[in-house]
């Protein structure tokens, strides 16, 4: 009767699971989405804990109770202080966090397996476990490594005894066949683990070349690529509690670790696709954040007054969001913008939204949910350009690459990528601090031309100015 209490435990976590994630394909549903996560997580460690105190009793109930305490306030703090901004960062720090925890787990079941029940000559059941940890060793260092540079480097860099060291985008021609040689080591040590499963130092080896791995896995990944190492190490996460959850013998670890592996592999097919990236070419080349372009044009900036007499009338505007929307915390303001707009001059106004805009999948959505933004204003790319030459002006908020049209030229690093189509609109307004480049270092022709008024300027401060003067019209 027990035993199917506890299956039943598991199977409704699974299917919270399940249900969370098909709820969080959407903007509108996506809270519900991550609250069904929340409850699912909660049944398993709940589920998991009863299960231990009948199956052998626990010893360590202080250690598990103040772990969870401890646990919850940690990220109870981190949730409530960390910035919008700030997402993509703590998004790749869980990463790695959840790939380390899964290997740990692995590593400690699979040592206490092998204590009971290695022999001279090697089980199947030993070789699976060995096997399996392993691999689980392989993928939660290597996610763990990665992970914290891919934060610093989202991060701009690391703060050292008060200075800050950015973290280098490196990748010279010979670090590709060292990638190779150390994958081939790890392979080579799990087969010397099954040979003698009581060596702990293949095991240590393991981890060293995984942690070593990792961390030359990103160094050459610049900053434009910074959405698909998020969505690949977050897949990569949980391939590894996947791993955890065979060792364990707990299915609801395999079902939430394979969840989390497949949605976060098509995730990253999606980021490269909207990059026009192969998924090759953004682990072993590198891109972005290097040889940036000199900028050698200049362009006169507008002030908001004239944009606002240019918006007195507009039947249709569209807004784009980018990356300095975030560093600004400008979505309120924005919103504010919108509804203006709608009161006061009764313009159709949408939101342009690009799949990698940010630097995290979903990065816009989040902001622009946060200021109560209607789900139904919010478009994706293919659905929304089509509309761009219909529409009376583009207001462009700190987006650079994602709306760049070089990118229909099919030369230099964003050759191919799909953009926004904001230079096909009647008048375009850029609000950007700078001419600057984006993060794939490429100078933009949409600044320069005749029906482009630039608004120079933090997008905060632009955008309270914007709207003053569109209430004094």
């Amino acid at each position: 009767m027990f035993e199917d209490w506890v299956t039943f435990g598991y199977l409704l976590s699974a299917a919270l699971f399940i249900f969370g994630l098909k709820k969080l394909g959407h903007p509108r549903t996506a809270p519900r989405g991550n609250q069904y996560g929340m409850m699912g997580m909660a049944v398993a460690v709940i589920t998991t804990v009863i299960d231990m105190h009948f199956d052998g009793g626990i010893i360590g109930w202080t250690i598990i109770g103040s772990g969870l305490i401890i646990g919850s306030i940690i990220g109870y703090i981190m949730a409530v202080k960390v910035e919008m901004t700030g997402m993509p960062e703590m998004v790749a720090l869980f990463n790695g966090f959840g790939g380390a925890a899964s290997a740990l787990v692995a590593l400690s079941e699979a040592w206490k397996w092998i204590e009971e029940n290695a022999a001279p000559e090697p089980s199947l059941g030993t070789t699976v476990t060995v096997v399996a940890a392993g691999l689980s060793a392989l993928v939660g260092w290597m996610t763990l490594t990665g992970s914290l540079l891919a934060m610093y480097k989202l991060k701009g860099g690391v703060e050292i005894f008060g200075k800050w060291f950015r973290t280098p985008t490196w990748g010279p021609a010979w670090l590709n066949p060292i990638k190779g040689l150390l994958f081939i080591s790890v392979i080579a040590l799990i087969y010397l683990s099954i040979e003698d499963p009581t060596n702990t130092e293949y095991i240590w080896g393991i981890i060293g070349i995984s942690c070593v791995l990792g961390i030359i896995l990103v160094l050459p990944i610049g900053g434009a690529d910074m959405p698909v190492v998020v969505s690949l190490l977050n897949s990569l996460s949980g391939i590894a509690a996947a791993f955890t959850g065979f060792i364990i013998n707990n299915s609801v670890l395999i079902i939430a670790g394979s969840l989390v592996g497949a949605s976060g592999l098509i995730l990253t097919i999606i980021m490269c696709k909207a990059m026009n990236r192969q998924l090759a070419d953004v682990l072993f080349k590198s891109f972005g954040g290097t040889d940036k372009q000199q900028l050698t044009r200049t362009k006169t900036g507008s002030d908001p007054e004239e944009v606002a007499m240019m918006l007195d009338g507009a039947q249709k505007v569209i807004i784009v969001p980018g990356y300095g929307m975030a560093v600004s915390q400008c979505q309120h303001q924005v919103k504010e913008f919108a509804d203006l707009l709608s009161d006061r001059f009764d313009t159709e106004v949408k939101y342009a939204i690009h799949p990698v805009a940010g630097r995290m999948p979903g990065h816009m959505n989040v902001l622009l949910a946060e200021a109560n933004v209607p789900y139904e204003q919010l478009i994706e790319m293919d659905e929304i350009n089509p509309e761009f030459p219909e529409c009376d002006m583009a207001v462009v908020i700190g987006a650079n690459d994602t709306c760049n049209p070089v990118a229909r030229s099919g030369e230099g690093p964003l050759a191919g990528m799909p953009i926004i189509d904001a230079d096909q609109a009647r008048t375009v307004c850029i609000i950007k601090r700078s001419l600057s480049v984006g993060y794939a270092g490429v100078d933009n022709d949409l600044f320069y031309e005749d029906k482009t008024m630039m608004l120079f300027g933090d997008g905060k401060a632009m955008m309270t100015e914007l709207n003053n003067a569109m209430k004094e019209l």
